[in-house]
């Protein structure tokens, strides 16, 4: 229905064609939200791990361990959507010929994600920050910008790439 009154109206007053090639505006695209939603996972494991080492847990604390199993895969579905756009926006041809492994890799990281959510697994939340990293390393390269790594100044302090923005 809306279609057709839109169909109408153009026919009476065109509309200006427009037309993209990005969903948002090219050169703001940035890993660093994948990243920090695997550091979120890596931070909320440790949470649990916690709140499963106690031999019973109170109301409150089945309260808080069911909302940090929530943020977990809340995460896990921001990384997936980071890499996601990322790779379907930005990584085009050049980029493909220049990192052939990319497509490989982002698979890669969708299947990690899944596992990390899965589970309340450090090793594969650590797998998955691994494979976020390297994603950010080639998205970085691709700029032409040089990366270096660091620990992150929070929990779950694990070493993160980030851009050499100084250069």
């Amino acid at each position: 229905m809306l279609h057709n009154l839109l169909n109408k109206l153009d026919a009476k007053n065109a509309f200006e064609s427009v037309s993209a090639h990005c969903d948002i505006p090219c050169k703001i695209y940035d890993p660093s939200t994948a990243q920090i939603a695997v550091l979120t996972m890596i931070r909320m494991v440790d949470l649990l791990e916690e709140l499963n080492a106690k031999d019973s847990l109170t109301a409150n604390e089945q309260a808080q361990f069911v909302r940090l199993v929530m943020q977990k895969e809340e995460h896990g579905a921001k990384v997936k959507e980071g890499v996601r756009v990322i790779w379907g926006d930005y990584i085009k041809q050049p980029q493909i010929d220049q990192f052939p492994h990319v497509h490989e890799l982002v698979h890669s990281i969708n299947l990690a994600a899944s596992k990390a959510k899965q589970h309340i697994d450090k090793a594969a939340t650590l797998d998955l920050l691994d494979k976020v990293n390297q994603f950010a390393e080639i998205f970085w390269q691709s700029k032409g910008v040089a990366t270096f790594k660091a620990e992150c100044p929070y929990p779950p302090a694990q070493q993160v790439v980030y851009p050499k923005l100084d250069a």
